[in-house]
């Protein structure tokens, strides 16, 4: 089967899955949902710098973070509508990676992963001593904020909408890149970065392009949850996890595929949740999904996308 096909499935199957709260108009399933397609964004995302480029970020939740404090602060304390602070989160948050990448970047392999969780504390120490952000007990919304939207109900089904137009925009723009020239650069720099900068690939340049990428759709999800949430600290906008489960999702569905991180992110997602309903496992999830992975590396490291694309080679053309 000819490739180009992804999409043509991967699409819809998201709006399905969005759009069976707003049928059945459930508040459990619209949480449950809402979670969802976060994962699916934020492993999207980060799949760019992970799997196409072959950098692994540790601390990629600092622009979860970072755009959650902008976009937060922006509508807090200036009064600021969602729409263009949740935009000027994610744009934040890219600009830090561009900042920043001039430095990480130029590490490979350990020492990039270690100096990414480095950054990501200290901006967690930044952000905890900084006053008009709230310092450590982070920032609040009066509920009267919410009155634009037409009321805090209302402000939550608009928060599920935009996360739904967020993660489909992060798949069809990480598609879009896999598929282009500007991609197979950064499939160059991933198998042999030396060789990609001899045959005339501005790897600099490539790199900290992919690295603005996969940080502006995170500063986006940032911004859209905490705005849904009512409140900020620094404890929950970059905790440390986070970034380690968005690697989990990666790897789980496939990393350097479209399709796997999608997959990932909804496997781990329900697995996570019926894990924490558990009272055996409840604490043990984390532990458990490290067990799970290891099994991945270990037997299967292309994920469960590359393992069906090995075994059923007709599925590499809706499976990219």
């Amino acid at each position: 089967m000819k490739k180009g096909y992804t999409l043509f499935w991967l699409v819809p199957l998201l709006v399905v899955i969005a759009a069976y709260p707003v049928v059945t108009h459930s508040v459990m399933a619209r949480e449950i949902v809402f979670i969802m397609l976060m994962y699916v964004s934020l492993a999207a995302s980060l799949n760019i710098i992970l799997g196409f480029t072959g950098y692994v970020s540790f601390g990629h939740v600092v622009f979860y973070g970072i755009g959650g404090y902008t976009a937060f602060f922006l509508m807090h304390k200036v009064g600021l509508h969602v729409l263009p602070a949740v935009l000027a989160g994610g744009i934040m948050a890219a600009l830090v990676a561009l900042l920043i990448g001039e430095a990480v970047l130029r590490l490979r392999g350990a020492i990039f992963a270690i100096a990414t969780i480095g950054v990501n504390e200290a901006v967690k120490s930044l952000v905890t001593n900084l006053g008009f952000l709230g310092g450590a007990t982070g920032m609040f919304f009066n509920f009267k904020i919410y009155r634009a939207y037409g009321g805090a109900a209302k402000a939550i089904w608009f928060a599920y909408y935009l996360m739904v137009a967020v993660t489909i925009v992060t798949v069809v723009v990480s598609y879009l890149i896999k598929n282009s020239k500007y991609g197979l650069g950064l499939f160059s720099i991933r198998e042999d970065e030396d060789a990609a900068l001899v045959l005339g690939v501005n790897t600099k340049r490539f790199k900290s392009l992919a690295y603005a990428f996969s940080a502006f759709f995170p500063g986006l999800v940032g911004a859209i949850f905490f705005f849904k949430a009512g409140n900020i600290e620094p404890e929950d906008a970059f905790h440390l996890v986070k970034s380690i489960e968005m690697i989990f999702m990666v790897m789980l569905g496939g990393y350097g595929t479209v399709s796997g991180p999608v997959i990932g992110a909804l496997i781990y997602e329900r697995l996570k949740g019926m894990l924490l309903v558990n009272p055996l496992f409840k604490n043990l999830h984390m532990a458990i999904a490290g067990f799970i992975l290891l099994m991945i590396v270990l037997f299967a490291p292309g994920g469960i996308v590359g393992y069906l694309r090995d075994k059923f080679r007709k599925l590499r053309g809706v499976l990219e």
